[in-house]
């Protein structure tokens, strides 16, 4: 992850050497009784840890708004502490205001950049929470995990329908569920092989996850199906919901590794909603039987006639 900063790095570098020299040229090196070691550990201390914390920031993080602000927050308070720990070594005269400048100034600068950094990864971190609230579904049990998606695949999808299926029934609410496959998904497979395959379902995964509210569950039923339990959902917002999919994975351009294209998909999209007037009540089974057939009527009208972007609903 380094390697991805190595630009900053070296301006670092590049900064903490002009402010050795110019201090080495500009003062008098002071004789060793006058060196301050309580001030030398402290100040030093100081620069040390700025310069640690920068690391770390940087070995684990991508490039991007809150990195910059928090690298060069880090970066400024660094250069601080370095020229102030060099004040402990070298003598400077009167005039040499750039060695004030660069105590007195960097730092302030340093600390209100890093603040807002630290504000932007809050505002960051609140937007993973959520987005893992919808992965995990709040009580979600982590067996079962797909590794390609890390998903919950179909015997959890199973479990929590029929969880969902008795609330439903008990406060005579509406229940959806959403088959989603993705078209021609074994073109990219036999071209690109079926690591470029996995990366795909990982990353449509995650698109999903941004169009789905808080408590729809998101499963990987089989192979390049997703299935989507939405409840207390009648028809309108269902099909909403699933033209709201369609739409974000029709324009969203995957990127191969090593290949300069973009490649765009499609899904396809069977919908199933319970029915409390129906004399049988549904079960998981029954719903996914349903939503099936409903995905297979919607990729045989989509075969004769791709335009066709409304799901089927059974």
């Amino acid at each position: 992850m380094l390697r991805l900063h190595k630009w900053k790095l070296l301006c670092l570098a590049l900064a903490a050497n002009i402010a050795l020299v110019g201090s080495l040229i500009s003062g008098d090196i002071k004789p060793y009784d006058q060196w301050n070691w309580l001030d030398i550990v402290g100040e030093g201390g100081l620069a040390f840890l700025a310069l640690v914390w920068l690391l770390l920031i940087l070995h684990s993080r991508p490039t991007g708004r809150v990195t910059q602000l928090l690298s060069v927050g880090l970066g400024a308070i660094f250069i601080a502490g370095f020229q102030d720990w060099l004040d402990e070594f070298i003598h400077f005269p009167d005039n040499a205001l750039w060695d004030h400048w660069l105590e007195s100034g960097f730092m302030p600068v340093g600390l209100i950049l890093l603040t807002w950094g630290i504000f932007h990864w809050h505002k960051e971190q609140l937007l993973l929470a959520e987005q893992l609230r919808k992965r995990e579904r709040l009580f979600r049990e982590h067996r079962g995990l797909d590794f390609t998606t890390t998903l919950s695949g179909a015997r959890y999808l199973r479990e929590q329908l029929n969880h969902s299926l008795a609330e439903q029934r008990a406060t005579e609410t509406s229940l959806a569920l959403l088959l989603i496959d993705v078209d021609h998904f074994s073109h990219t497979n036999r071209h690109y092989g079926h690591q470029q395959g996995d990366h795909l379902l990982q990353c449509l995964s995650e698109l999903i996850l941004l169009n789905i509210r808080r408590n729809d569950l998101l499963c990987r039923y089989a192979g390049d199906r997703f299935a989507l339990v939405l409840p207390n959902t009648g028809r309108s917002i269902a099909e909403k919901i699933a033209a709201e999919i369609a739409n974000a994975v029709q324009h969203f351009a995957y990127k191969p590794f090593n290949h300069d294209e973009s490649l765009f998909h499609s899904v396809s999209i069977g919908i199933a909603l319970t029915n409390n007037d129906q004399p049988v009540a549904d079960t998981a089974c029954s719903l996914i039987e349903r939503a099936t057939v409903a995905l297979l009527h919607q990729k045989e009208k989509r075969a004769k006639e791709p335009s066709i972007t409304l799901p089927y609903v059974a």
